[in-house]
């Protein structure tokens, strides 16, 4: 492999068998991270420092500060002075004299604190950088205990250990951050699930339920504080070994294995060795060993350090004793790992939508034992918000930068059992957010096909999708072209919008024109997040309208079913009403699933609900959008009232990793009408709930419009003023109460053509 740069160095470290006396069969290697050009936190450095700058939170010639007294300072100043940014590095006395050269020559600045405070060395330059961050507005910091960037840069590891093994058994690592045996179980762990993953720690250690004891001499490893890079939950086995042992297991190393490192790859050389002895012949483990020998000459390789340090007095086991997890210990111990049962399972939404099931699916959280916070920058668009009992955190939640600020700095990544969103806009932030923090979730080019209809419709075209005739416009001027290829009339409609908003039928070049027109001049939707400034031109298809509720795991789709639905002629089409399940016969319903299914695997859809309209015309069905999140428009509500199935808490349980269960309770049908003004004007009220609630198989009558709101004569969904939901044996029974539900209602509206109607 020809290297351009040093940088291009990071990764690709070598693989080694070590010679050790284990069951036949066995195979024990090391991941040489001490062969990056400075250590294994060349990785998390290079990681941190490349995203922050795509994402916009490190712009060009920014200073970068971090708190480091080992590899990771050395990483921060190789990546962030190839990439042209004064780097300043904030540690303390316990620095080698090797690392502080090191850093100075690279042209870091280095800030050296004096003292502990009550939080050890780290508090105390944590204090210090706190103090520089201020001093320098615009600065990076990288925060390696906390950034998510961290964990997240030992996916390339994992994939070199797969193309250079295949399989692994067992992994073995070292942690202090929390960062490179959680990130590298976690990404193994998604082709490898039996994966077994052995923490190594000293005593003197916080991370893993004992005392802290500051003054331990081991570096590199342990901690005195709980880094938020840090799950337990994903570690099964923790050892402990005092400072005598990891410098005696950092010298056998470099006796017995020619590999002359640190304590802490000395630590895992000796975890290795328990581990392979305990493991079924035939397994293959490996250890991470991050750290090069050459820091510690003056300290674990000195005879003088040794005895002023009074090394060789601390216990010297041959062999761990197992201990309960929360033992305290004083020399080499083993336990299983036990996850903190105080700590909280948070699910965070980023927004959620406004006309249907955002509000439910919080307060549905809850009931599966999990802690829900809405991430949102406006909190009072939401009716009903305080009743959820969920955690408000008001962010800027059109920054991907933003977002991960917030996260990364409230929540350690134990508590996060997964992040969602009931909101089409931000589908693509969860992608990102889930990506980035290893989350069960979307590919973000699978989310992005689905929510820009324009790359849906290439994808769909180029997998052979029956769908409709279409045109992409980004430009007025090829108005004349696009109508030619599609034909008239047609639907113009915004790529990237919801809830049926802009969506128009015309007859005429003319009207496309104008339409056109008005939607590219749009540069910002309904939540103030950018437009792609792109417009669709769609053959208009006449036949009766459905949408197909299905759920991915794995890749794989499941139908829960179809809902007919019932849509105003045009020129705009605003959803009046649905039916679940549609009433089809079998070979149709089949063929509807297999259309979509098709198009989610074209698409690459993995996980989750998806909610996919279609039209049935003489030539078959033909897709006319994928949306990626659940359904709205209360559809999952007919659902579970329909089968029992609760889309909103499968969605929950597919973005936490709880198990799935799409198996129908019962076998019924339900429906849902929703109440449309007719009329431009103020609305006066609605009258009639009560009678309304009343008629016999009603389960909801709900108003969402307030007095005195002004409405027009519903364009999109955001017109609605509520809705009714009845259930019955089947669709005719359940379209005779709903029918009798709206009878009972009366509209009132001031200041339009109409005082006061009967629903509709």
């Amino acid at each position: 492999m020809l290297f351009q740069t040093v940088y291009d160095m990071v990764g690709h470290t070598p693989l080694v068998r070590l010679d050790l006396d284990v069951p036949e069969g066995t195979e024990v290697y090391a991941k040489l991270e001490l062969a990056n050009p400075f250590g294994m936190k060349d990785r998390v450095a290079k990681s941190a420092i490349e995203e922050a700058r795509r994402i916009g939170a490190l712009l060009p010639g920014a200073p970068i500060v971090e708190s480091s007294s080992g590899t990771m300072a050395l990483g921060v100043a190789l990546v962030g002075r190839s990439l042209g940014h004064p780097v300043h590095i904030v540690t303390d006395p316990r620095i080698d004299p090797m690392t502080m050269a090191k850093l100075r020559s690279l042209g870091a600045r280095v800030h050296v604190v004096p003292e502990m405070t009550d939080q050890g060395w780290q508090g105390a330059r944590l204090e210090r950088l706190d103090e520089l961050m201020r001093d320098m507005p615009g600065a990076f910091w990288p925060r390696q205990y906390t950034n998510p960037d961290n964990p997240r840069a030992y996916r390339v590891l994992a994939d070199e250990l797969l193309r250079d093994l295949g399989t692994v058994d067992v992994l073995v690592g070292a942690v202090g951050s929390g960062g490179s045996l959680c990130g590298s179980t976690r990404a193994l762990r998604r082709r490898l699930p039996a994966l077994r993953s052995v923490g190594v720690d000293c005593v003197g250690s916080a991370l893993f339920e004992q005392p802290d004891r500051p003054k331990r001499l081991q570096s590199g490893l342990g901690n005195s504080l709980s880094p938020h890079n840090l799950d337990r939950g994903i570690i099964d086995e923790v050892h402990w070994l005092n400072d005598h042992e990891a410098f005696a297991a950092a010298r056998a190393l470099a006796g017995e294995q020619q590999i002359f490192a640190g304590n802490t790859s000395g630590s895992v050389y000796r975890v290795l060795a328990d581990v392979a002895a305990r493991a079924k012949p035939g397994s293959r483990i490996v250890g991470i060993f991050p750290d090069r020998g050459d820091r510690y000459t003056e300290t674990v390789y000195s005879d003088e350090y040794w005895a002023e340090h009074k090394v060789a007095e601390l216990p010297l086991a041959s062999e761990p004793a197992e201990v309960a997890y929360g033992t305290h210990v004083s020399q080499w111990s083993r336990a299983e790992v036990r996850r903190p049962r105080e700590l909280p399972k948070r699910v965070l939404f980023v927004e959620s939508n406004t006309t249907g099931t955002g509000m439910i699916a919080l307060s549905r959280a809850r009931e599966l034992g999990l802690t829900p916070v809405l991430l949102t920058g406006g909190p009072e668009r939401y009716a009903g918000l305080a009743e959820t009992e969920a955690e408000v955190v008001v962010c800027d939640t059109g920054s991907q930068a933003a977002l991960r600020a917030v996260i990364s700095q409230r929540y350690p990544r134990e508590e996060l059992a997964g992040i969602t969103t009931t909101s089409d806009f931000y589908v693509p932030a969860v992608a990102g957010l889930t990506d980035w923090l290893g989350l069960a979730g979307n590919p973000a080019d699978a989310v992005a096909a689905c929510r820009n209809k324009a790359t849906t419709r290439g994808v769909l075209r180029d997998a052979g999708v029956a769908q409709p005739r279409f045109a992409v416009l980004t430009d007025p001027a090829d108005v004349a072209g696009a109508v030619r290829a599609v034909g008239l009339p047609c639907v113009v409609k915004p790529a990237d919008d919801s809830g049926s908003n802009g969506v128009l039928l015309c007859s005429t070049a003319e009207e496309v024109a104008a339409h056109a027109e008005r939607l590219l001049s749009v540069t910002t939707n309904a939540r103030g997040l950018p437009t792609a400034r792109t417009v669709l031109l769609e053959e208009y298809l006449d036949g009766p309208e459905y949408s197909v509720e299905m759920f991915s795991h794995d890749g794989v789709a499941t139908c829960v079913g179809i809902t007919a639905k019932q849509v105003t002629a045009g020129p705009h089409f605003v959803e009046t009403g649905h039916l679940f399940p549609a009433p089809l016969t079998g070979p149709v319903a089949g063929a509807v699933a297999e259309t979509v299914a098709a198009a989610l695997k074209a698409i690459g859809w993995e996980l989750g609900p998806t909610h996919t309209e279609v039209k049935l015309t003489g030539s078959g069905v033909a897709v006319i959008e994928v949306n990626p999140r659940l359904a709205g428009g209360m559809i999952p509500e007919a659902v579970r009232q329909a089968t029992g199935i609760d889309l909103l808490e499968q969605q929950l349980r597919a973005a936490t990793g709880m198990p799935l269960d799409l198996a129908p309770a019962h076998s019924a049908s339900a429906g849902i009408r929703f109440l449309l003004p007719e009329g431009a004007g103020t609305l006066d009220g609605i009258e009639g709930a009560d009678a309304a609630r009343a008629v016999d198989g009603v389960t909801a009558v709900t108003v969402t419009a307030a007095a005195g709101a002004s409405v027009r004569a519903a364009e999109n969904a955001y017109d609605r003023l509520g809705h009714v939901i009845a259930t019955g044996p089947d669709t005719a029974a359940v379209t005779r109460s709903l029918d009798a539900a709206l009878g009972e209602l009366r509209v009132g509206i001031a200041g339009g053509a109409q005082q006061w109607a009967q629903a509709r």
